[in-house]
């Protein structure tokens, strides 16, 4: 038999047995006792007649996170501008990074340690703003520094932080 006529009959015998293989019985790897079907989640893709939902054409677009505005207010329970008192800790992070708000406290910090940050390869959580121009204050005072808009409450409250502007690095706790 030839080549072309071995690959020929072993493509065939392939398309003969994949509807077979396509009906196979659903193998279950891990059931943990908390497993829930599915069907109830997939109905929000379905009309009420069972055919498939058609999702409209927005006539605005939802730019989401790209939308500065969308983030705002930024606010981080438990966290106030303030005097933090340097300190050792236990927790091995591999990366440098700061916690700031936009008060002037934190404006001025940053100011001061924009260099130092870098040179170190820190990155930065904005963890207070309430206005597009402080977001853009910011911005324009990190001069290509990493800074990310997000709430700090639960970063600070693991580390018993509770003031900002402060830097967390592997060897501790400064401002």
């Amino acid at each position: 038999m030839s080549p072309f006529n071995r690959c020929w009959w072993g493509l065939s015998i392939v398309c003969a047995l994949l509807p077979v293989m396509a009906q196979a019985e659903l193998t279950v790897i891990y059931d943990s006792g908390h497993t829930q079907p599915i069907a109830p989640f997939l109905s929000v893709f379905e009309s009420d007649d069972g055919t498939p939902k058609q999702n409209p054409i927005p006539t605005k677009p939802q730019l989401g996170a790209a939308n500065p505005a969308a983030l705002l207010p930024i606010q981080s329970p438990g966290l106030t501008p303030g005097s933090v008192q340097a300190r050792s800790h236990d927790r091995p992070f591999t990366r440098p990074f700061f916690l700031i708000g936009s008060d002037a406290r934190s404006r001025q910090w940053l100011q001061d340690y924009r260099d130092q940050l870098k040179k170190i390869g820190a990155v930065g959580m904005l963890v207070q703003a309430d206005t597009v121009d402080d977001l853009r204050t910011i911005a324009e005072l990190a001069d290509g520094l990493s800074i990310l808009p997000a709430s700090g409450s639960d970063i600070a409250k693991a580390l018993g932080v509770s003031h900002y502007p402060v830097l967390i690095s592997a060897h501790g706790i400064e401002q």
